[in-house]
């Protein structure tokens, strides 16, 4: 097959790419290298992306349609696996316009160059976000989504929104994949494990907002990939959602010990009140993408960390010299 990954060099985009070429797929990349974190990180895993003879890579900014169309209709993908967005939900309280154009219109761009070129299947990056402040846990792909708390969860909604009009109107067969707290090599610099680490090994102080009672489902990288490769190789039919969480469920107190234990540090801690646009837990219940996908995370949080700190503590050259992410 072959696969157009948008956000080819973003955390999730770079491993999917990775994984695909080395099973002998043929992937087109997307990406426009957004300086929301350092550059550097999309560099890094560029250069190990383009060591493969059958990775094609665009610079480019899907929010111009133009240009991505052009690609779109050169390249003929089988697929697209729409991973490319602004993310973050506190930055999203700063700069709402770069989630307008990156999440929104480039979703929809998306979606018209599936319909331009006939493309059969569409699978997109939805989030926990959507849930919102929901009560009852753990969160279900049955629940209400229509009380979004930040504006970066309210532009996720509204990609599964245009995915079920572009099925309505013209037939696109889609998925959303409703990610839960991913983490693993290769990072954002922006995202918590990665932020403590580097933090706790400069000896500085980390923020601990809600003061760590705050809970999540963490999921390690390789199970993301997994349930993504499953839908590649299932057919397709109508628009659906999935939640993809991981294995554990832990408190960010607990969080912050499992990453003081690994690097043998303790961390200076400032604990805060909870953050605006966020939520006190967001916990998967994966029962739908278990029965329907052979979904189950491998990777748990006890075994996932130490990978992470081991990959950090040998790349820890360059990844300390990265400048912090918005």
């Amino acid at each position: 097959m072959k696969i157009l990954i948008t956000g080819s060099v973003g955390f999730i985009g770079f491993h999917l790419s990775k994984t695909l070429l080395e099973q002998g797929e043929e992937g087109v990349g997307v990406d426009c290298f957004t300086n929301y974190y350092d550059p550097q990180m999309k560099e890094e895993r560029n250069k190990i992306l383009t060591s493969y003879d059958a990775y094609s890579f665009h610079k480019i900014s899907i929010a111009d349609y133009e240009v991505f169309h052009k690609i779109v209709r050169e390249e003929k993908p089988d697929a697209i696996v729409h991973l490319a967005a602004q993310a973050g939900v506190r930055y999203s309280l700063t700069n709402p316009w770069a989630y307008a154009e990156a999440n929104y219109l480039g979703t929809l761009n998306v979606f018209e160059c599936a319909k331009a070129e006939n493309i059969s299947k569409v699978l997109y990056a939805s989030s926990s976000s959507v849930y919102g402040d929901n009560k009852k846990l753990p969160f279900s792909e049955s629940d209400r989504t229509d009380h979004p708390v930040s504006l970066y969860a309210a532009s996720k909604k509204a990609n599964e929104v245009l995915a079920y009009a572009y099925h309505s109107l013209y037939g696109i067969n889609s998925v959303g994949l409703r990610f839960f707290t991913v983490y693993g090599t290769y990072g954002r610099p922006d995202l918590a494990l990665f932020k403590f680490t580097k933090s706790i090994l400069k000896g500085d102080t980390i923020d601990v907002y809600n003061n760590g009672d705050m809970k999540r489902s963490f999921t390690y990288i390789d199970d993301i990939i997994s349930g993504i490769l499953t839908l590649l190789s299932k057919e397709v039919k109508g628009t659906d959602i999935y939640n993809l969480g991981g294995a554990d469920s832990i408190s960010l107190n607990d969080f912050v010990s499992l990453i003081e234990d690994n690097l043998d540090i303790k961390a200076k801690i400032n604990y805060l009140p909870m953050q605006l646009g966020d939520v006190k837990e967001a916990v998967a219940d994966i029962t739908k993408a278990q029965k329907e996908l052979d979904f189950e995370p491998k990777t748990s949080i006890k075994d996932g960390v130490p990978i992470f700190i081991d990959w950090f503590l040998k790349e820890k050259d360059w990844l300390m010299s990265l400048e912090d992410g918005k």
